[in-house]
């Protein structure tokens, strides 16, 4: 039996499940989901005020009381400082935009001054007060099926991210997906992480067949980013890499483009790169991803440099989610 920890929210448990099924496929094991609490289910606190890891600890704490095997996280609610005791793997990646849903189909061209548009992402306000539209921003938080139900009540659209809307089989009600150049996604944004102790050969076994290696570069490159700008979830810090094949078999090409901003959208520093990356297949893997990390670093101090570090409230106690 292998034992899959998750939190018990629906978006939650539809992607542990995906993971569970896949792992029962490759392995031909019984799969078991453990539904674990974590510090920021059943609280409407916002995120930035409840610290470091609040998706995370008690499924990591888990882990390492080895009551589960395996535990499943949207990469994005991850501390960007990972454990040494603890490996990651990334399946393939979802979509990782944002979307639109509001009332009546529109879209956001559609939505006129003082559109109340819910979202407690400091990232997507900034970027949404950048566009200029006199939108009223409404923080918001609660799962997915309580925000898409504000709609039409008390809020003219939410935005929320595409992979979740789509893992819990929403995606009919979506009124837009929302292009980078407009709303550029959160680091990590529409990744899973698979995370279980290094020591453990059998689960760490398991979890490598599940990884793919592209995911695991534009995962690395993003977060690298937002590791260098010393930033978290709770700050206006958005990224997105994309890898595909290279001019050779034995390279990929990554372009990522990353963003900080000022939360009343007076300002966003936007820059992008480019960079060919070796591969040598799966067992590149791990090489592979550090030099898409090392990209992302240097991109980040791109950033510091066209004035990012003034945009950043750079509070230790929300260095991290």
């Amino acid at each position: 039996m292998i034992r899959v920890g998750t939190r018990g929210s629906k978006l939650a448990l539809a992607q542990s499940g995906m993971i569970a099924d896949e792992i029962a496929r490759l392995t031909g094991e019984q799969v078991e989901l453990v539904e674990i609490k974590t510090t920021g289910d059943g609280t409407t606190v916002p995120v930035a005020q409840l610290g470091v890891g609040v998706f995370v600890n008690q499924l990591r704490d888990a882990l390492e009381r080895e009551e589960i095997d395996i535990a499943v996280h949207s990469y994005k609610d991850l501390p960007t400082a990972q454990p040494e005791h603890l490996v990651i793997a990334v399946p393939p990646r979802a979509d990782p935009r944002d979307v639109l849903i509001a009332s009546d189909g529109r879209t956001l061209s559609d939505l006129g001054p003082g559109a109340r548009i819910g979202t407690g992402s400091p990232r997507r306000i900034a970027q949404l007060n950048a566009l200029g539209r006199g939108f009223e921003c409404v923080p918001i938080r609660g799962n997915i099926d309580t925000r898409i139900g504000r709609v039409g009540d008390d809020l003219d659209g939410v935005i929320l991210a595409a992979a979740g809307i789509k893992r819990i089989g929403r995606q009919a009600e979506i009124t837009e997906y929302l292009d980078p150049l407009v709303m550029l996604p959160a680091p990590a944004q529409g990744a899973l992480a698979v995370e279980c102790r290094k020591a453990d050969m059998t689960s760490a076994r398991i979890s490598s067949k599940l990884n793919d290696r592209y995911a695991q570069a534009a995962v690395a490159a993003e977060r690298a980013l937002l590791q260098r700008l010393e930033a978290g979830c709770s700050a206006p810090v958005a990224a997105l890499a994309d890898v595909a094949e290279g001019a050779s078999p034995d390279e990929v090409d990554l372009y990522l483009r990353g963003a900080v901003g000022a939360e009343d959208g007076s300002v966003i520093e936007r820059l992008s790169t480019t960079a060919a990356l070796p591969d040598t297949g799966d067992a590149g893997a791990a090489d592979m991803a550090a030099r898409a990390a090392a990209v992302g670093r240097a991109l980040a101090e791109d950033l510091l440099e066209a004035g990012a570090e003034q945009l950043l409230k750079l509070d230790p106690a929300l260095d991290d989610c």
